[in-house]
């Protein structure tokens, strides 16, 4: 009982806020919202979800890169050559009807060769657009993901802005409870120079020992000040010039009606980004598999190519049947069939699209059981929040009508001191059990929302 007024708050919390320096340094107010959004710019974890999106956007546009002339490339070639003589009355451009042309080592130039060759495809049986379809959709899919990590961040991050305003009021609360313990002391010492016979020596060895584990967990909360200090302006990315803190001033539930169960399933069934994803994914591999299904027929595609070569020690020749490998320029327009005739790896490739869809397929229906029963747990976990932070609160009001009623009685000479200490740890029990059910209420509404799909920088709106 005696430990149980910083239990209740240190067991389950240790983010605390330094609060005794901030006058001498220059402050300033963030609301939840850009709290929020600044710490999802600070988190890692967020950046790295992020990545992922950009690796997802940059397939699609490598698959509708594929869309036109997916092979499209230039070689070229360069060297030096020897020229070439001949010794009859041939004009160069005659020179292949030579038998006993020799080459001109005396006589050298630089050999230049371009190649192009393009292929478009024409007609593809859909293959080529149902892979564009899936890759896009694969996109979006990683982006309903990522807006999942993201929602789990923003949860995290309303939980630490609350934590907070959940050390301003702890810190509040012992600064009263020091007051109250020192006028007790004051009374005790009065008592003793009096001599009075209404004082035990149990009286005083109890108020001792609560004094004492008073002062012990005060040591524990400034610590853990420092800590939550730390992390603020981490997030906040201070360099010690400025301190930041919360924008209101107190902790209170945050503005919330509790709705039916029914009406927070309706919101998570349309709303949850994993059931989007999830969605998407499906639909993203209905396309994957029409466009595995379609590569097993022939492709028509349309094909170029092109050669130039220049070396101006060697001579075009002006019969078109001969070539002059260093020194000639064609170009050829067509078209063409491409056609996999290894049948069995076609059929294996539609056979594993389509595992792949089933799969997630079945995946939907696990995201939705595990969607459902979050949505249960965490419907009753407000239900329970909310009904002990309303008791807890009338419980607070019975026992600071029991402090005045020992403080009365303290003061007409008649009261106990074990009764007026008994009656001051009640209620600092309930202040401390009272705000920690207030961020433990506005922790589980948070989570709520979360559940439902609906973003929890919405409460700070409301």
């Amino acid at each position: 009982m005696k430990t149980r007024i910083f239990h209740l708050f240190l067991g389950g919390f240790l983010l605390l806020t330094i609060h005794t320096s901030l006058s001498a340094q220059d402050t300033l107010s963030v609301n939840l919202t850009e709290f929020i959004e600044r710490g999802l710019d600070k988190s890692g974890q967020v950046a790295y979800e992020r990545g992922a999106v950009d690796l997802a956007r940059n397939e699609a546009n490598s698959a509708r890169s594929q869309r036109i002339f997916p092979r499209f490339e230039l070689n070229t070639q360069h060297g030096l050559i020897p020229g070439v003589e001949s010794n009859t009355d041939l004009p160069e451009r005659q020179y292949y009807l030579d038998p006993n042309l020799t080459n001109d080592w005396e006589d050298w130039a630089i050999f230049t060769r371009a190649e192009i060759e393009a292929v478009q495809p024409v007609f593809s049986w859909g293959a080529i657009t149902n892979a564009i379809r899936a890759a896009e959709k694969g996109a979006r899919a990683a982006e309903f993901e990522f807006n999942a990590v993201e929602a789990e961040a923003e949860v995290q991050f309303f939980e630490l802005y609350y934590s907070y305003l959940l050390a301003l009021e702890i810190s509040r609360i012992l600064d009263d409870a020091q007051s109250q313990l020192e006028g007790i002391e004051d009374r005790i010492e009065e008592m003793q120079e009096e001599g009075n016979s209404d004082l035990e020596e149990s009286d005083i060895f109890q108020f001792e020992i609560f004094r004492a584990e008073f002062e012990t967990q005060k040591v524990e909360v400034e610590q853990s000040t420092q800590y939550i200090s730390r992390i603020w302006n981490y997030i906040l990315d201070t360099n010690g010039g400025t301190v930041y803190r919360p924008a209101e001033n107190f902790l209170d539930p945050v503005p919330f009606e509790l709705e039916d169960y029914t009406y927070y399933e309706q919101i998570a069934v349309e709303s949850r980004p994993e059931l989007k994803g999830v969605d998407t994914g499906i639909d993203a591999m209905n396309d994957a598999v029409s466009a595995a299904r379609a590569r097993q027929y022939p492709m028509l595609f349309l094909g170029i190519t092109g050669s130039y070569a220049n070396t101006p020690n060697r001579p075009r020749q002006s019969n078109p049947f001969i070539i002059n490998s260093t020194n000639y320029a064609s170009a050829a327009v067509g078209f063409g069939i491409r056609q996999n005739l290894n049948f069995l790896s076609t059929r294996a490739t539609v056979e594993r699209a389509e595992i792949e869809r089933n799969r997630v397929s079945n995946l939907r229906n696990a995201v939705m059981d595990g969607i459902i029963l979050e949505l249960n747990e965490q419907y009753r976990e407000a239900v329970v929040a909310e009904s002990r932070y309303q008791q807890t609160e009338n419980a607070l009001v019975t026992a600071r009508n029991w402090v005045r009623h020992e403080q009365l009685n303290y003061d007409y000479g008649f009261g106990n001191v074990e009764n007026l200490v008994d009656a001051i740890r009640r209620e600092l029990e309930l202040r401390v059990e009272l705000k920690q059910n207030v961020f433990e209420l506005n922790r589980r509404i948070a989570a709520l929302y979360k559940a439902s799909g609906i973003s929890v920088k919405q409460l700070s709106l409301n």
